[in-house]
């Protein structure tokens, strides 16, 4: 099955699992949901994007947390933490059928603590991302490992 058909086939299929959770009316119950392939629909017809955790770290700093396609963007929700001294940021980078693009800078913090951030970015299938934690607020010189954010379980 090609990737074009499955897209199709799960985009049809949370269609028509909304259709008919709309059309269902009960009297006196709770709210009846269904679930697809790319994430619960609610009887009021909205989508929860199906979410992959991910994680990050280098030295004192860690950074966690889920993303998630919403309406052609890739979208990474985490917390940067620091349980020592010194200042983190989390930097995510992007190619574009074959052109690398700059890093962009998504968060920081110095000294202990956790800060939340959400970054965006528009999502094709010829786009691969990664994110890491680097030492430091200006620049990707001291990271840790980067870690994929535009792999997908297949299931």
């Amino acid at each position: 099955m090609s990737l074009r058909t499955r897209t199709r086939a799960i985009t049809t299929t949370a269609a028509l699992a909304t259709a008919a959770t709309a059309a269902l009316t009960l009297s006196a119950a709770a709210p009846v949901s269904a679930s697809t392939a790319a994430g619960t629909t609610t009887a009021a017809g909205t989508a929860a994007a199906a979410t992959v955790p991910w994680s990050a770290s280098h030295d004192n700093a860690s950074a966690a947390g889920d993303r998630w396609l919403a309406n052609g963007k890739l979208v990474v929700d985490g917390t940067l933490s620091n349980t020592g001294t010194g200042c983190y940021s989390v930097w995510t980078r992007f190619v574009h059928d074959w052109v690398v693009m700059p890093y962009t800078k998504h968060a920081e913090i110095c000294g202990a603590g956790s800060v939340d951030f959400t970054a965006t970015k528009s999502y094709t299938y010829t786009v691969t991302g990664t994110l890491r934690v680097c030492r430091g607020t200006t620049d990707t010189t001291d990271c840790g490992q980067s870690v994929g954010i535009t792999h997908w379980p297949i299931g």
